[in-house]
């Protein structure tokens, strides 16, 4: 039974949203009329309290976030046998997800970018997800420079140095979430009212409800009587939670997953403690273009913080710039030739001189830790394409790390942001994000192929064993670059520039560092 269906509240027929995939699956105007009502119709909109009276049974997960962690959690339950058939809400006020974005390909890129690793890749096209990537902008890099200010040192990665095609591939963030949409559109539709033709091969169940949590109550089961046979009372005698939205609307569930940022109502609600600290900058983000095509990720560390350059496609760059909240404010306001210039600068020569060649056999140094060559240890430092004009708004956010003491609790899980918040400094925060999504849903199909109740707190610990020691480790890894690069220190200065000549000519360590960076769950060190 298939079934898909949008929570809606108080909507007049003329201002009801129509279906936006009317042309794929769905049926329109008068055939949709003469067609049969489909089970995901039957129900009755309540325009007195936005309630859906034709199905008022608990829901088995109830995703209450629906940017692209997670949808991706949604996505990869719906496409998996062992899942497919879970009762599903989806709790977003976003309106994206009721009116799915139009993406041309002649529009400039947006700022909001993420750099995927061939990790979330693969997690994408075993979703079915990837080929909806695939037909809007996205640019696969291959080569990664890395460099420091005081011209002291270099590092080149390639993917060629493990044996891969590329490094990554830098795609628009709304461009993941439409793709995710997407292959959901594929197994259902998201509107009632066009009785949509569906598919015969699944019988996933899905609710969006364009509201806010607003509660979350977990009632002791001793809050009912005994003899209270009502329907109700059967959900809190199971222990469900009952989840109330700002709209006035409420459903019960077994598990709640907190996919809401790094501001997580869910994590709020739950209790759940987190550790963490604010960075003192700030990053800028924009689209910039090229007069000649950039297939290459730069990143340059500066006094202030890190600037990154990130091939977008089409002659367009991704910059992604850390700095003090007073020098963003600046460079936010400042006009367009001379934030063009600025950013020429903080990628050429400004702020020092360029890092010098080096071909004199460096890897003498190092060649006692063994290891064979890499294809790109002689690789002759480069200068990165030229920005030659602003391609969007340029943006600016303030950067912290935080991490909840716990994942889990019974009938609670939180993933992505609303556990964990890093620095961008390599763009692993939303591979974090969807590892976690990926995870739990590969976790909870194991326990619903065990008969498993999928809210028991044993069960949501495995989730929790496996990805919090590696965000932790990534989290690490990455405070500790922040620190160590936002000192301006002579002797730190040259233990930096070791350091890329270690990390250039230990063939070993250069190896460790692209595999870990790329999702391969182990830290760079020697073999």
């Amino acid at each position: 039974m298939n079934r898909l269906v949008v929570r809606r509240t108080l909507y007049s027929n003329h201002h009801q949203p129509k279906c936006p995939w009317k042309r794929g699956f769905c049926s329109g105007g008068e055939a949709a009329a003469a067609a049969p009502a489909s089970s995901a119709s039957s129900g009755q909109l309540n325009h007195k309290d936005g309630s859906f009276a034709g199905d008022d049974q608990p829901y088995d997960l109830a995703i209450v976030g629906g940017g692209m962690v997670g949808m991706a959690l949604a996505c990869s339950l719906a496409t998996k046998p062992l899942t497919k058939h879970l009762k599903v809400a989806i709790i977003d006020s976003n309106p994206a997800l009721a009116n799915k974005l139009s993406i041309k390909r002649e529009d400039p890129p947006d700022p909001r970018v993420s750099t995927v690793t061939p990790a979330t890749i693969s997690y994408f096209q075993d979703a079915g997800a990837w080929q909806y990537v695939q037909q809007h902008r996205h640019a696969f890099f291959d080569k990664m420079q890395v460099w420091d200010y005081t011209g002291l040192g270099y590092t080149t990665y390639d993917a060629r140095d493990v044996y891969k095609d590329v490094l990554g591939c830098v795609v628009e963030n709304r461009v993941l979430h439409s793709s995710l949409l997407s292959r959901i559109e594929v197994i259902m539709c998201l509107y009632p009212e066009c009785k949509c033709i569906r598919l015969q091969d699944t019988d996933v169940q899905k609710t969006i409800y364009p509201s806010r949590l607003a509660s979350m109550i977990r009632y002791p089961s001793s809050s009912v009587k005994a003899d209270d046979n009502t329907r109700e009372a059967s959900y809190i005698k199971a222990g469900l939670v009952k989840l109330e939205m700002s709209d006035g609307s409420s459903l019960y569930t077994k598990l709640v997953v907190g996919a809401d940022g790094a501001k997580s109502q869910v994590r709020n609600l739950a209790g759940f403690k987190t550790t963490g600290w604010n960075y003192s900058q700030n990053a800028i983000i924009c689209t910039v273009e090229h007069s000649v095509g950039n297939h290459t990720a730069w990143q340059r560390f500066l006094p202030g913080g890190p600037i990154a350059l990130l091939p977008i496609g089409d002659n367009f760059s991704n910059i992604v710039w850390t700095m003090s909240p007073k020098q963003a404010s600046d460079l936010t306001v400042m006009n367009e030739d001379e934030f063009v210039k600025a950013v020429n600068q903080a990628m050429d020569n400004g702020y020092g001189p360029h890092p010098k060649s080096n071909f004199s056999n460096g890897s003498n140094k190092f060649s006692f830790l063994g290891g064979n060559l890499t294809m790109s240890t002689n690789e002759s430092f480069e200068v990165p394409p030229k920005v030659v004009k602003l391609a969007s708004k340029r943006a600016a956010f303030p950067l912290s790390l935080m991490h909840a003491n716990d994942y889990v609790a019974k009938r609670i899980v939180l993933i992505g942001d609303a556990a964990h918040a890093v620095h961008p400094l390599a763009g692993q925060g939303v591979n974090l994000g969807f590892g976690d999504a990926f995870t739990l849903s590969r976790i909870i199909g194991e326990g619903v192929a065990v008969g498993t109740d999928i809210g028991e707190v044993s069960l949501l610990r495995k989730y929790e064993a496996e990805r919090k020691p590696a965000n932790i480790a990534m989290m690490a890894v990455l405070d500790g670059f922040q620190k160590i690069y936002s000192v301006d220190f002579g002797p730190l200065n040259v233990l930096r520039a070791a350091a890329f000549h270690a990390a250039n000519y230990i063939s070993p360590l250069k190896r460790g560092i692209i595999s870990y960076a790329s999702g391969e769950q182990r830290l760079p060190i020697f073999p």
